[in-house]
């Protein structure tokens, strides 16, 4: 019996593009793609045949190599014999990943940073001596010899990476640490590993002559580098969704459960991140395949088309939007929290640009809550003491007795930027529009709860401290943050509003609530939608539009391009 859903689940776990025309097959299994491998070998004609595996972090290298050796007979070579030891490269990464348990440095570093360059130059004079074919393998094999007759790439999502730092299945870059903490091991994939394998790849995507899917271990897929970028290209002209990605948390709900019918033996589901091209994959269907690639890399391969050229100018090819949804519907309180200030992150973190966000309520009891700034004349000197003293003694913090708690309804919408005290309360569901950076929540506290693992969360009160705004307090946020609904424009059968874009925040987003058809111009600019009233609704791309609204020069999440209702009362944010 469903308590928040009424009829059956319609939510699409597996969203997939089709690609059209793909000019060659996309093999399945060890034996197909090694026998295809071995006939695009012999058409080399030469004394010296080289196949490079440039692997990126997280790959199973056990599982791949077994299959591989059985299957393909020649010289191998392994990046990692030619990388730094792994002191070295504890020392080396170090002042990007640093003490703190939470927090690290954007790396700087590149993939060769991590190679001994005696061991290297070695290695090339070999490998180059050597006759017949020559298999070379790893993170970094493509740096270990550049000239390849063939170059594979086999590419992994992080959030599949993710759930292997949480088996200890898989080790951080260069290193053997499997069995290290999972948020250690995250948080060094986050600032280092994953900085250093993008530099490479997107130096590679052009020349990839096959890239092999091994997310799902034991159903190995491989697609023609050609067919790939084409599907890439294809993607930008088009609407599409990402595979979303749903995880439990201290504070999960049930909503997520009967809306997207997820496992109703799992405790609960805290997050479902579905618009997170860090996080998310791409399905790419080439004939009856369906073949999992990072969506990051459309990102990477196809930034100016996909974001427009005003948004790619300021953000490069990074996608500066992130749309998440938070669930504590019969959960509990999110953490009491504060993102980072711009010049704040930039000079201890090195991001660009910080974690503004809002909340837009999509489901909430009658007693659901926002925490949202201050209340009036406090004592910051004593709310600081007393968050201490709850973290180093061990008592409660009583926040109601420092943070203005506002009751929320369906279709209510709150604005967070960076420096503002915020949490959402138990029993809403809540579509969180943000900034990317989703890592750089400083935690002040936690309502003395533990995390999945049975251990106390990371309180990050120092960081919270530095950054915090006292100013905002109730009669500010009531003013600035709290619906600050405006009617924009009306038609036959629609209406669009303004609910959001503060003035310290670069993301600003309009609801469309319409009853028929209605069309939108993109104005050559990235938009993201979401569906937040109504069962469903169909977005077409139109051959004189490109995807979905915006302002010239204002990043927005808008909601349509081209929209066919299928419900009577739909609404678009």
């Amino acid at each position: 019996m469903n308590k928040y859903l009424r009829g059956e689940s319609n939510y699409d776990k597996w969203p997939v593009i089709k690609v059209k025309d793909p000019k060659h097959e996309c093999l399945e299994g060890w034996d197909a793609i090694s026998q295809h491998l071995f006939e695009q070998l012999n058409k080399v004609q030469k004394k010296q045949k080289v196949i490079v595996f440039e692997c990126y972090q997280g790959v199973i290298d056990t599982e791949i190599i077994s299959a591989l050796q059985k299957r393909l007979t020649g010289s191998w070579f392994f990046s990692k014999d030619y990388m730094l030891s792994e002191n070295e490269i504890d020392s080396l990464v170090y002042p990007d990943v640093t003490d703190d348990e939470v927090f690290g440095y954007m790396t700087r570093l590149a993939l060769k940073d991590f190679f001994d360059a005696h061991k290297l130059k070695e290695a090339k004079k070999v490998i180059g001596e050597k006759e017949g074919t020559v298999i070379v393998y790893g993170c970094g094999a493509s740096i270990v010899y550049p000239d390849a007759d063939l170059l594979i790439y086999i590419d992994m999502a992080r959030w599949e990476i993710q759930q292997r730092f949480r088996r200890n299945e898989v080790s951080n870059l260069g290193v053997c640490n499997k069995e290290l903490k999972a948020s250690l091991q995250y948080k060094r994939a986050f600032f280092v590993d994953w900085r250093a394998c993008d530099r490479l790849k997107k130096q590679l995507m052009d020349h990839l002559n096959f890239v092999l899917d091994t997310n799902v271990q034991g159903q190995p897929k491989m697609v023609n580098g050609e067919d790939l970028r084409k599907a890439y290209r294809q993607a930008v002209t088009q609407p599409f969704r990402v595979v979303p990605f749903f995880d439990p948390g201290p504070w999960g709900g049930q909503w997520m459960k009967e809306y997207c019918n997820l496992d109703r033996n799992v405790e609960n589901f805290a997050w479902c991140f579905d618009c997170v091209p860090e996080e998310n994959s791409l399905l790419l269907q080439f004939g009856n395949v369906t073949f999992e690639t990072p969506s990051i890399n459309l990102v990477f391969y196809q930034s100016e088309k996909l974001l427009g050229s005003a948004v790619q100018a300021r953000f490069g090819d990074e996608f500066p939007i992130r749309f998440d949804f938070l669930d504590t519907m019969s959960g509990g309180n999110l953490s009491l929290q504060v993102h980072p200030t711009t010049e704040y992150i930039q000079e201890k973190f090195g991001m660009h640009y910080t974690q503004d966000e809002s909340y837009y309520i999509l489901d909430a009891a009658n007693d659901a809550c926002v925490y949202l700034g201050f209340k009036d004349n406090i004592s910051p000197k004593e709310m600081m003491q007393d968050l201490n003293r709850s973290q180093q003694e061990e008592i409660f913090f009583d926040v109601e007795k420092y943070v203005e708690k506002w009751p929320v309804k369906k279709h209510d919408h709150a604005l967070i930027p960076a420096g503002t005290i915020h949490c959402s309360g138990a029993n809403s569901m809540v579509l969180e529009i943000s900034a990317t950076p989703y890592i750089f929540t400083f935690k002040l506290w936690d309502w003395n709860r533990m995390g999945l693992d049975g251990k106390p969360r990371p309180i990050n009160i120092e960081h919270g401290q530095a950054v915090v705004n006292w100013s905002r307090t109730k009669a500010w946020v009531k003013k600035e943050l709290i619906n600050t609904i405006q009617k924009i424009d009306e038609g036959d059968g629609w209406v669009e509003e303004k609910t959001g874009l503060h003035e310290r925040e670069f993301i600003e987003t309009r609801r469309h609530w319409f009853t028929q058809k209605v069309h939108h111009h993109t104005h050559n600019s990235v938009n993201v939608l979401n569906l937040v009233e109504g069962r469903e609704a169909l977005i077409e791309r139109s051959y004189i539009m490109q995807r979905l609204s915006l302002f010239p020069k204002r990043l927005r999440n808008i909601l349509s391009d081209h929209m066919e209702t299928v419900k009577e009362n739909n609404a678009l944010l």
